[in-house]
C-alpha cells in the first residue's frame, strides 16, 4: 500500500507544493509542473487508489490541463495561483507527456484515461530540442502505447527520441550516447528499451539493454548504489560523489523495472531491489533517507547525512521506487513508512 502521509501533506487543492522545511510545506515557493506530472505517474500505477488519492489524481491532472497552452506547458505557479514562466518545451514539457501517457494508459477511471489521453495528444505533436525533454516525453509515449497500439502521435514520439538519443557507442569502456553522465541517466536507457520492445527495434532493445547494463554497474559499489551526483559525472571520475539525488535513484529503479518487465532476467529486479535499499540506508552514507515518523523523503545524499528537507520530488521519487519494488517481487516493507 502507498505510504500517502507525506504525499497528502504536501498537497491542497490546487496541486503538489515543491519545496517543504524538514517535513513542513513552503507555500512561499508555489508548485511545479515537474512534481505534478511525477504524482501522476506514481497515482497511475496504484491499482486501487484510496478516495482522498483519487482527489488527488484529478486535482493533479487539473493542474497539468492549466499549464497547457497549444502543446506547450508552463511549469511554475506562484502560491498566489499566478504563473510566472510562459509556456515551452523543456523538461516539464516532457514529463507532463509521461505523468499524462500514464494517466492515459492505467488511470481506473475511463474518463480521466480519456481527457489525459486528448492532453497527451496535443502536446505529442510537439518537438523539443532537449534531449532530456524528449526522453521523459518518449516514457508517456511508451505507457500509451502499452494500451493503445494503434495509436499515432506515441510511435512518433518515441522514434523521434531515439533518434535524439543517437546511437550508443561499441565496446564497454563508455557504452553511453553522452559525453558524460548527467541526471536522470537511467531514463535515456530506458527510452531505448521501451522503443526496442515496443516498437519493435530489436537492435534498439539490445542497445539500450547494453547501457542500462553497464550504467547499473558503474553505479554500484561494494554491494550498494553510488549513483551519479548532482552536478554528473565525467568518463574519468568515479564513485562516490555528493549531492546523490533520490530522482537518480528513482530513475535507475524505473528503467530496470522496464528492462524485467521486457525480459524476464531476475538481475533487474536485482537492481531495482538496491535502488529500494539505498533508500533504507544501503548507500554511501550508510543513512537511510526515508523518515518513517513523516513518509517523507530527505532531499539528497551528502557526505556527513542526509539533506533534512523533504520536498515533493524526492518523496515522489522514493514513492515510485518502492511501487517498482512490489512490481517486481524484489522486496517489500514493514512497519512504519512502508510503500
Amino acid at each position: 500500500m502507498l505510504d500517502d502521509r507525506h504525499l497528502l501533506r504536501m498537497s491542497d487543492d490546487v496541486g503538489l507544493l515543491e519545496h517543504a522545511c524538514g517535513a513542513i510545506p513552503r507555500r512561499e515557493h508555489g508548485y511545479c509542473l515537474d512534481d505534478a506530472a511525477r504524482g501522476l505517474v506514481v497515482l497511475s500505477r496504484e491499482p486501487d487508489l484510496s478516495p482522498r488519492l483519487s482527489r488527488l489524481q484529478e486535482t493533479l491532472f487539473a493542474f497539468t490541463a492549466h499549464a497547457h497552452e497549444s502543446g506547450r506547458f508552463r511549469n511554475r505557479l506562484g502560491y498566489d495561483r499566478g504563473w510566472q514562466d510562459a509556456p515551452g518545451l523543456g523538461d516539464w514539457w516532457g514529463r507532463a507527456l509521461w505523468g499524462l501517457g500514464s494517466t492515459a494508459a492505467h488511470a481506473g477511471r475511463a474518463w480521466l484515461r480519456a481527457e489525459a489521453h486528448l492532453l497527451f495528444d496535443a502536446g505529442a505533436r510537439r518537438r523539443s530540442p532537449d534531449l532530456r525533454a524528449m526522453v521523459f516525453a518518449a516514457l508517456g509515449a511508451a505507457e500509451v502505447l502499452t494500451r493503445f497500439p494503434a495509436d499515432e502521435q506515441a510511435p512518433a514520439l518515441l522514434r523521434d527520441a531515439v533518434t535524439t538519443i543517437g546511437p550508443v557507442p561499441p565496446g564497454r569502456d563508455w557504452p553511453w550516447p553522452q559525453p558524460r553522465l548527467e541526471y536522470a541517466n537511467a531514463a535515456v536507457a530506458e527510452v531505448l528499451v521501451a522503443a526496442g520492445a515496443l516498437l519493435p527495434e530489436p537492435g534498439v532493445l539490445a542497445e539500450g539493454l547494453r547501457a542500462l547494463d553497464w550504467l547499473v554497474d558503474r553505479q554500484t559499489r561494494d554491494g550498494r548504489l553510488s549513483v551519479v551526483p548532482a552536478g554528473g559525472r565525467a568518463r574519468h571520475q568515479s564513485p562516490p560523489g555528493f549531492d546523490q539525488q533520490p530522482i537518480e535513484v528513482a530513475a535507475l529503479a524505473t528503467a530496470c523495472a522496464r528492462a524485467h518487465s521486457v525480459t524476464g532476467d531476475p538481475r533487474w529486479a536485482a537492481a531495482v531491489e538496491l535502488a529500494r535499499a539505498w533508500f533504507l540506508g544501503a548507500n554511501d552514507a550508510g543513512t537511510p533517507l526515508l523518515d518513517r515518523d513523516t513518509g517523507g523523503c530527505g532531499d539528497g545524499l551528502r557526505a556527513d547525512g542526509v539533506n533534512r528537507n523533504q520536498g515533493a520530488e524526492s518523496m515522489l521519487a522514493m514513492l515510485a521506487t518502492f511501487q517498482l519494488s512490489r512490481r517486481t517481487g524484489a522486496g517489500a516493507l514493514t512497519g512504519a513508512g512502508a510503500a
